[in-house]
């Protein structure tokens, strides 16, 4: 499990979809997660501290589990299959841990709203972080980012296929200012 944090909230320009990018804290490693409008603006609405005049879906059930004597302990993107995410929150409630599925976009907008660490398991990095050169703040190819990480990921080539999606995708961002958000905090 590694500790991420949220680096920012993209729209593709080609298709107007929305895309949270979450950067390990440790490295340069970024993990783009695809997710809906309404998820990403109930992120943005939290991390710009924007006042909305009634509790969203996310603002709700952390008022239930706060009142069910439970507390967001963190979560974690835990799989990734078939280009859908998987992820869990992590709820410790009377002196048990309980972990309930979740979508990554509700985990997220979840966590930002009661604070708590999000966490990535490492494969899922593995087969769809990337990594960005530092001269020209592009994605790095598997192979050129191999050279710059200790051990090369072992993705297979159907895998990849299956990824392009989101190759296209991160190839389309004007990363430019990737990092420069945390940088500002």
């Amino acid at each position: 499990m590694l500790e991420v944090v949220i680096d920012s909230i993209r729209v593709s320009l080609m298709n107007y979809q929305r895309v949270v990018i979450l950067k390990e804290k440790e490295s340069d490693r970024y993990l783009p997660i695809w997710i809906g409008p309404a998820e990403a603006d109930a992120i943005a609405v939290k991390l710009q501290d924007i006042s909305v005049p009634r509790p969203l879906t996310h603002d709700l059930l952390r008022t239930v589990i706060d009142d069910l004597g439970g507390a967001v302990h963190h979560i974690l993107v835990n799989d990734l299959e078939s280009d859908t995410f998987y992820a869990k929150v992590i709820i410790n409630v009377n002196g048990k841990s309980l972990e309930v599925d979740s979508r990554p976009s509700d985990a997220i907008a979840l966590a930002v709203r009661v604070q708590v660490p999000i966490f990535v398991e490492e494969q899922v990095l593995e087969k769809a972080g990337i990594l960005l050169d530092k001269e020209t703040g592009k994605p790095l190819l598997p192979e050129d980012a191999a050279d710059q990480t200790e051990k090369s990921p072992d993705v297979k080539e159907e895998e990849l296929r299956r990824m392009s999606a989101f190759t296209d995708f991160i190839n389309s961002l004007d990363l430019e200012d990737f990092g420069k958000q945390q940088q500002e905090r």
